[in-house]
């Protein structure tokens, strides 16, 4: 059996495999590619192109595809086999430079929120060589971006490329300020949590709700469930451990650094954590992650639920993005050191943080809006909606001595005792960890907790990469060509401070009091999808991702299209569930019930004998079914109307404020009828076999 390090990669077309495959000149061009975005010409990419299929076809591939991230949220592959005619009938294995660097998909049949129409059908894929290729089932796959004919981009990657290298340039500029002219790049790093839920495949199968939308839209919380906090970093049971390290396996052949995994908070809840990474290899691996869990678990007779909320009253499930940014020298620039009040270009950076986050709060909301994360946030470990910056103590004391112009006084760090004398003492860490902060720093980076998981972290990054560039840029422009430059600088960090230092709590996010507190610093509270989304089209926004060519006005007018398009979709699909599970199979549960509840409570007559529990019952049925049969019809005329409404804006607002609540309505019925019927009645697996029946 080989060991981890022997395959780990194996199939990953890496820097390994290119430096002994490549000719010397060829791999020092994708190498200026990879580290400082070198433009490749057609005759490197020949060559590379045949190395590459050389490599894929010794490790059994026989097809490539250029892999590609649509705005659906999940990736879109078509895949083309290596082989060539020749003229004496036999084949050839072929791969030119062209296939590799450009193909073309039906841009059409993608979500473009108007950009592409049925009859406007062409779209091209382009090689992205920043992020390695790779082989999954047989298949070698490129990553690549997806545009349309005009050039729009029509995917999650585009965007990232360019919010990338916005932030790059900016940082670059202030790097040069600080006498740092041998920098040749500068690139955001990523680390993205990643918690699911594992379920019984048999019991999944058995529930419409979760086939059809991912979440269960009934159920009653079982008599236990996460209260003893006994699941927590718990021992992992044997089948999810078998599953654990299949996946692990199937990973690390990627080239994927799955390093953590551990058992979450809520029952069947579990995390996989991985090793940083550059932001857009990380947004790769992510996606690839997601889908490998999903296939993997299937293997196990398991299955593998990615929606934020897949079940009421416990813990959802999100991505912690844990984000900063380093030189192509491999240094952190939020790294604080180990005097963070004297040091000056970490300081500036941070405040470049502090003012994007502030300034584009909206932005950040929206970029984790969706259906399902609506119903996380706020609550079970999950941030609110309301978007602030945990700095914790020490980070904040320097800052308020800037701002008042007082002299620091640094503490040691202190020692920290926890009372047995057999262990070895270590420093405390100065910052505390925040699990209510969306947006907490976290010693060298800042967690963005927002995130639903079940979404692509791209939305989150060309956000966070903007928006700082925009923050960077402000600040090169303020401080080249000044005469005194360490003033200049110490004005410029006092400045942000005062300017945007509402945007930092260090409370807990749950409290009440926040909310009001939140609303007298003028901070936004966009609660659902139909809130954040418009955010996108707001003036200032556009302007923002236009002047870093990162979105043009049309691309952004497209997305804001296409989100709110998925969450009518998304609701839709979960109200039509509703009303298929209530008429097929729950009130004709319930009505079986109740009539052998009659015939029980008839025969107890016929002998005297006491038919009060069966005459209650049946009451309390009669009563629900009724209710929840009324309620149903509603919400079917409900859904009839909206046909009628123009636009998406104003169906997006009728899902939120009419057909969610109906569907909530309907669903407490439910549940309380679940409570008193026979479980041999109830047509669909509980919540107390779902969240306990994986061994």
């Amino acid at each position: 059996m080989k060991s981890v390090p022997d395959y780990f990669g194996c199939m990953v077309f890496d820097d390994k495999a290119m430096r002994s495959r490549l000719p010397k000149e060829t791999y020092k061009a994708m190498k200026k590619t990879i580290q400082d975005g070198k433009r490749l010409d057609i005759a490197v990419a020949n060559v590379v192109a045949n190395a590459m299929k050389d490599w894929a076809v010794e490790n059994g591939a026989t097809h490539y595809t250029h892999w590609f991230q649509p705005m659906t949220g999940i990736t879109a592959e078509k895949h083309d086999s290596f082989i060539s005619p020749c003229s004496d009938g036999s084949i050839i294995m072929e791969f030119s430079g062209k296939e590799l660097v450009k193909g073309e998909s039906d841009a059409s049949s993608f979500p473009s929120g108007g950009i592409r129409t049925t009859f406007e059908a062409r779209g091209y894929t382009a090689w992205d060589p920043t992020s390695y290729a790779f082989i999954k089932e047989g298949v070698l796959c490129i990553p690549t971006v997806f545009c349309s004919y005009g050039g729009q981009a029509l995917d999650m990657k585009t965007p990232l490329l360019r919010s990338m290298e916005a932030i790059g340039k900016q940082a670059k500029r202030i790097l040069t300020l600080f006498g740092q002219t041998d920098i040749t790049s500068v690139k955001t790093t990523v680390g993205a949590e990643q918690e699911y839920f594992l379920v019984d495949a048999d019991l999944y199968n058995k529930r419409k709700d979760l086939i059809f939308t991912g979440r269960t839209l009934f159920g009653t919380k079982p008599p236990k469930s996460q209260e003893l906090d006994d699941h927590y970093f718990g021992s992992i049971k044997s089948r999810v451990a078998a599953y654990m390290k299949d996946l692990d396996e199937e990973l690390w052949k990627l080239g994927i650094l799955a390093k953590t995994e551990h058992n979450e908070a809520a029952p069947a809840q579990h995390e996989l954590a991985p090793v940083f990474s550059t932001t857009n290899m990380a947004i790769d691996h992510n996606q690839l992650t997601m889908e490998i869990m999903q296939k993997v678990a299937k293997k196990h007779n398991l299955i593998c639920l990615l929606h934020e909320k897949p079940f009421a009253g416990v813990n959802g499930s999100g991505k912690h993005n844990n984000w900063s940014i380093s030189t192509n020298k491999g240094t952190n620039l939020l790294e604080p050191g180990e005097t963070p009040y004297d040091n000056a270009q970490f300081l500036l950076f941070l405040c470049a943080v502090i003012k994007a986050v502030d300034n584009y709060q909206d932005l950040l909301r929206a970029s984790v809006a969706s259906a399902g994360n609506d119903h996380r946030l706020g609550a079970g470990e999950a941030p609110p909606a309301i978007v602030s910056m945990f700095l914790g103590d020490e980070l904040n004391a320097i800052l308020e001595s800037i701002e008042n112009d007082t002299a620091y006084e640094a503490n040691e760090k202190v020692q920290m005792k926890v009372g047995v004398h057999v262990l070895p003492r270590f420093p405390k860490d100065t910052t505390d960890r925040n699990r209510t902060s969306p947006f907490a720093f976290t010693g060298n980076k800042f967690e963005f907790r927002m995130l639903g998981s079940a979404r692509s972290i791209s939305s989150a990054n060309i956000v966070l990469n903007t928006a700082v560039a925009e923050s960077l840029k402000s600040y090169a422009d303020r401080l080249e060509n000044v005469e005194n430059f360490e003033d200049s600088l110490h004005n410029l960090i006092k400045k942000t401070i005062k300017d945007h230092k509402r945007i930092i709590f260090n409370g807990n996010g749950y409290d009440d009091e926040w909310v009001k507190e939140a609303e007298k610093r003028g901070l936004y509270n966009l609660p659902t999808t139909p809130d954040a989304i418009p955010c996108l089209i707001a003036e200032k926004n556009v302007k923002l991702f236009e002047e870093h060519k990162v979105f043009s006005r049309e691309e952004l007018e497209a997305r804001h299209e296409i989100y709110l398009e998925s969450y009518c979709k998304t609701i839709n699909i979960e109200a039509l569930t509703v009303i298929e599970m209530v008429n097929r199979d729950i009130l004709p549960a319930i009505s079986s019930y109740a009539g052998k509840l009659c015939k029980t409570a008839s025969m107890k007559s016929g002998f005297n004998a006491d038919a009060s529990y069966e005459k209650s019952v049946i009451e309390k049925l009669s009563k629900l079914s009724a209710s929840v049969f009324e309620k149903v019809n509603a919400l079917e005329e409900e859904l009839a109307k909206i046909k009628s409404v123009s636009g998406v804006v104003a169906e997006a607002e009728i899902f939120k404020s009419v057909i969610i609540p109906a569907m909530e309505d309907i669903r407490s019925d439910v549940d309380e009828a679940e409570k008193i019927t026979a479980a041999d009645f109830w047509p669909y697996p509980s919540y107390g076999e779902l969240l306990f029946g994986v061994n």
